[in-house]
């Protein structure tokens, strides 16, 4: 019984002069005993000392003390080593706090995820973690197409007013104003701006017809667009700015396209032969109203030719009368004179003269005309 005096694990005898337990080659087990190779806590406990030793800067003995680890008392935390700890806490805080906004760009503060302020370009400071921030983009201009070709869809096909179908590629171009509005009051703003874009534009061509969309009122559709979809998103409060609309394609659909331009050369030969037509009845009505005017005014001149010469006719009547009555005699013969000399004035006159023997001669001819003509000649 002298050999099991060590306790109820036996062989414990010299315990107490200086753990020679320690030194068994099987780590304090017993020869016999044939269990698993289970470590003992302490083992474990120095293990866990001497790695927090190393993350907290101090050395560690790598492994081959471990019987002076287990008698050293666990890691130092000294000043130098909380303090260095607090400067790294300190510095990735201010890390995650302060940013920086670019010059095309704002900023949304929010505190515990409520709205705060909205941050200029520059360095601003938000304390994280009770304030967060989200940093847009607000003068770069982006883009929403729309069409057939341009978007890979049938969105660009349109029924117009006279019941035609137009195919209507077009461009957004848009920015943000407001970040605040933009981030809470749209949960997805491209495509909240992609759906009031397209029913813009399906309202303004089901009021349109065809001809005018494909030839001459793009310009007119493009700037009628873009006030509506503008006009839509701020009664959402969506804080977007449409910058401008390109209106880039109106085409009858593919599987017609080719009869359309058929009937689109048939029409413009229609006009060019009514032009031609209009130009010609122009001219004729034009030449006509002219001749027209031409008559009416000669006319006018005749009639008032003629009633002058009667007024004057009846005037000299009127003169005449008075003289007569006043002396008949002289006024018959005077009548007389001036009647005879419009007659004769305008024949050959041939003088007979009586000889004193009865006998007629002739006269030689003497042009009484003539001799007037010339009397008249020189005395004008």
């Amino acid at each position: 019984m002298a050999g099991n005096n060590g306790g109820p694990w036996g062989g414990g005898g010299n315990k107490g002069s200086g753990g020679g337990d320690d030194n068994r080659p099987n780590g304090g087990r017993r020869p016999g005993n044939d269990g698993p190779n289970i470590p003992e806590i302490d083992d474990l406990v120095n293990k866990g000392r001497e790695q927090l030793r190393v993350l907290m800067g101090g050395g560690g003995d790598g492994g081959g003390n471990r019987g002076g680890a287990r008698g050293g008392g666990g890691p130092q935390l000294t000043r130098g080593t909380i303090g260095l700890a607090l400067l790294v806490a300190i510095g990735a805080w201010l890390f995650a706090s302060f940013y920086t906004v670019k010059p095309e760009e704002q900023s949304v503060e929010l505190m515990l995820g409520r709205y705060s302020q909205t941050g200029g370009p520059g360095l601003n400071f938000a304390p994280w973690p009770i304030v967060t921030r989200e940093v847009i983009a607000v003068t770069s201009e982006r883009n929403i197409d729309i069409g057939t070709s341009r978007a890979g869809s049938e969105a660009g096909l349109m029924l117009t007013g006279d019941e035609n179908i137009v195919d209507i590629d077009f461009q957004v171009v848009w920015n943000i104003t407001d970040p605040q509005q933009y981030l809470f009051n749209l949960s997805n703003p491209p495509q909240t701006i992609e759906a009031v874009a397209e029913s813009a534009m399906r309202e303004i061509i089901s009021q349109s017809e065809l001809a005018p969309i494909l030839n001459r009122d793009r310009g007119v559709i493009a700037d009628t667009l873009r006030e509506l979809i503008q006009t839509t998103l701020d009664s959402y409060d969506s804080g977007v700015n449409i910058i401008r609309v390109n209106f880039d394609k109106a085409d009858p659909p593919d599987p017609v396209i080719d009869s359309f331009r058929l009937v689109q050369d048939a029409e413009q030969e229609r006009d060019r032969v009514q032009n031609v037509a209009d130009a010609y009845a122009n001219r004729v009505v034009a030449e006509a109203r002219g001749n027209a005017a031409q008559i009416l005014e000669e006319a006018e001149a005749y009639r008032a030719q003629v009633v002058n010469q009667a007024e004057g006719e009846a005037s000299r009547f009127s003169a005449v009368l008075a003289e007569y009555q006043n002396a008949p005699e002289v006024t018959r013969k005077r009548l007389y004179l001036e009647t005879m000399e419009r007659v004769l004035g305008g024949v050959d006159i041939i003088l007979l003269d009586e000889g004193q023997d009865g006998a007629q001669g002739v006269v030689p001819y003497l042009p009484l005309n003539e001799l007037r003509r010339n009397t008249t000649g020189e005395s004008n």
